[in-house]
């Protein structure tokens, strides 16, 4: 498997300044035309601007999602990321520094992972590590890539293109997080679980946190939200992989007193909150 520096160099790990805001709702419904056009020109279809602006967003995400990892002109790019990053600040940034830590440096959140100024989010991938296809699909990967832009997939796309394999279960990648609030999404495949756990994928599950540790340390961030790994549709029991989580995280900031990491767990569930605080009062 690649290492960062096997791969950084086919990817920029630098984060650029953030796009200018669109003023108007006339204008944010223009730049959608303009890249609803661009993405059915490449579909050999014909741009007709009837729906209103909700609509045509859905039909942003939805073409987006489908896309295969193609060159995007320059200006289009500009376009998407203005458009994206106003409605990043429309959904409404958290700050990390206004969740208050519980012990070791680790915080429990309950909300959107999309919406958080942490350094770092982690987004549970697939082993193509290209993001959902599935239009419109409410699973993590697909939000992350379709708020963060085209770019997101095809840094993934270059990466994979160099290692030359599927990505490994327990394993993690780096990318920029183009137009989300966090600088960067690091990526990793969390192990598919069937009628029972067995060990491999318990290991595999805490790989996936080590891993994601390991290289936000290397990469000198300061702070990294989680997402639940592999609880949604690869089906791993949620108090378990919680258990799981909470050692590895635990663990890698005891072996490691001088770190001044936050790290957050991220639930969407209140079901999962209420796990974490039962295991993090324990702890």
């Amino acid at each position: 498997m690649l290492t960062l520096d096997e791969y950084r160099g086919v990817i920029d790990l630098n984060p650029a300044p953030r796009p200018e805001p669109i003023p108007t709702e006339e204008e944010k419904n223009e730049i959608c035309n303009v890249l609803l056009k661009f993405l059915l020109r490449e579909r050999g279809m014909i741009a007709a601007f009837s729906a209103g602006y909700e609509k045509k967003c859905s039909l942003l995400r939805a073409y987006m999602n489908e896309r295969r990892p193609l060159p995007v002109p320059d200006e289009i790019l500009s376009l998407q990321d203005r458009l994206l990053y106003t409605q990043t600040l429309e959904r409404g940034i958290v700050k990390i520094a206004d969740i208050p830590e519980l012990k070791y440096g680790i915080s429990l959140w309950q909300g959107d992972i999309t919406t958080l100024d942490s350094d770092a989010i982690v987004n549970a991938a697939n082993s193509e590590l290209l993001g959902c296809f599935i239009p419109g699909h409410n699973c993590i990967d697909n939000v992350i890539h379709s708020r963060a832009g085209m770019q997101l997939r095809r840094d993934c796309a270059r990466i994979m293109a160099l290692q030359g394999t599927e990505e490994e279960t327990g394993d993690a990648k780096i990318t920029l997080a183009y137009n989300l609030p966090s600088k960067y999404v690091i990526h990793s495949v969390g192990p598919r679980v069937g009628r029972t756990v067995g060990e491999e994928e318990r290991l595999s599950l805490r790989s996936c946190y080590l891993s994601c540790l390991n290289l936000a340390e290397e990469m000198g961030l300061s702070s990294i939200a989680f997402c639940c790994i592999s609880t949604g549709v690869f089906n791993f029991p949620r108090a378990e992989a919680a258990e799981i989580a909470a050692g590895a995280v635990i663990g890698w900031k005891l072996h490691r007193p001088e770190s001044k990491m936050k790290i957050i767990f991220n639930t969407f569930l209140p079901e999962d909150t209420e796990i974490y605080q039962n295991i993090l009062k324990m702890a």
